[in-house]
């Protein structure tokens, strides 16, 4: 139980663990249905790995948006959850999550905010992400001015030395675009076989024929300093011999790592480092947790973003269910349903006090 000179805990239907692109559709997807939620999540901003990772990729397979940005997703996804005024609580990790008597849950963060919900949605990825950093002395003094684990403003580093970390997508594509910007660009990667896009790995192999573009096989021995400025890293190679680069910024993009933190302790059923849930509700083995996009698994699971979305709605149904034990949930579309077109705010609608839409969980004092 609280401490009664604890401030009370804000009181909602719904608290969603985690900002990316699936745990801000969970907010569209629940007010279509009358629910208010509060998002926590771990980083800075709104947007998970989106952000994190590939601001500026684009990405094709958004249902009716032909490409865009990572950014861009996350911006007009902002945009569609606006008129449901959903509280994004940044830089915050659930540190506690208490099952009362009654049903509801009483969650905690780490930065001391407390809220009473009904229902708890985890769309955090896998955990709380933190960039995979480079494991070497003197790193840290250098971290945000010549030692990066995102890209905020690519034109810092044009006609730049640069050092791209990683085999993956995000470190193939950025280092293809900064061979059009910087002065030099060396990949280093550990091992030969790339983890990204075929035609990433094709294209970068091309950049290097072209003597664009260096790739390096190896790891991170040590970074290279003159007193205490950076120069560049040391490369320890397959054959043992370490190399010195020179490089103006070194750009590690090894993922971010997920920790699971406080939800490895929720007593959850896991598949790995995966939740387990049931595909047609998207609840976890503990009733009122539900779990949607990468952190979830099911059989014929895929880690797509359009199948978070899926799942979000789905989940929201089943959340609504379980809040209203007994109450019909009508199938109503956005196209043709004056409800649902007032809770969005279209103009020209005559707003309507909603009976039975939302839950009475306002109108209970938080102990």
């Amino acid at each position: 139980m609280p401490h009664e000179r604890e401030a009370p805990a804000t009181v909602t239907d719904v608290v969603i663990v985690g900002a990316g692109p699936v745990g801000l559709f969970q907010v569209f997807e629940l007010g279509l249905l009358g629910l208010r939620a509060h998002v926590i999540d771990s980083l800075r901003e709104p947007g998970g790995q989106c952000i994190e990772l590939y601001p500026d990729k684009p990405i094709y397979d958004i249902p009716a948006v032909p490409v865009c940005t990572g950014r861009e997703l996350i911006e007009r996804l902002l945009q569609q959850i606006r008129p449901f005024e959903a509280q994004l609580h940044l830089q915050q990790e659930v540190t506690q999550v208490e099952r009362r008597p009654d049903g509801r849950f009483l969650v905690a963060t780490n930065r001391g905010a407390r809220f009473l919900a009904g229902a708890i949605v985890i769309a955090g990825g896998v955990g709380s992400f933190q960039p995979r950093r480079i494991s070497v002395p003197n790193v840290a003094r250098h971290e945000g001015q010549h030692i990066h684990y995102r890209v905020v403003d690519a034109a810092r580093f044009a006609g730049r030395d640069l050092i791209v970390l990683g085999g993956g997508d995000s470190a193939l594509d950025w280092s293809i675009a900064f061979a059009a910007t910087a002065r030099s660009v060396v990949l280093v990667h550990r091992r030969e076989v790339f983890r990204a896009a075929p035609a990433s790995v094709a294209r970068a192999l091309a950049l290097r024929d072209e003597h664009q573009l260096d790739i390096v096989t190896g790891i991170v021995d040590a970074v290279v300093e003159e007193g205490e400025e950076f120069r560049g890293l040391a490369i320890r190679g397959a054959d043992g011999v370490v190399r010195r680069i020179a490089a103006d910024h070194a750009l590690a993009f090894w993922g971010l790592h997920p920790k699971l933190g406080p939800i490895a302790e929720w007593g959850l059923t896991r598949h790995g480092k995966s939740l387990a849930v049931d595909a047609a509700r998207f609840q976890t083995s503990t009733p009122g947790i539900y779990a949607v996009g990468d952190i979830n698994d099911y059989p014929g699971k895929k880690k797509l973003i359009l199948s978070g979305f899926h799942e979000a709605a789905l989940a929201a149904f089943a959340i609504r269910e379980h809040l209203q034990p007994g109450t019909k949930v009508p199938l109503q579309y956005t196209t043709t349903s004056p409800q649902l077109l007032r809770r969005l705010g279209v103009a020209g609608v005559e707003p309507a006090r909603e009976q039975g839409a939302r839950t009475d969980m306002s109108a209970v004092a938080a102990g």
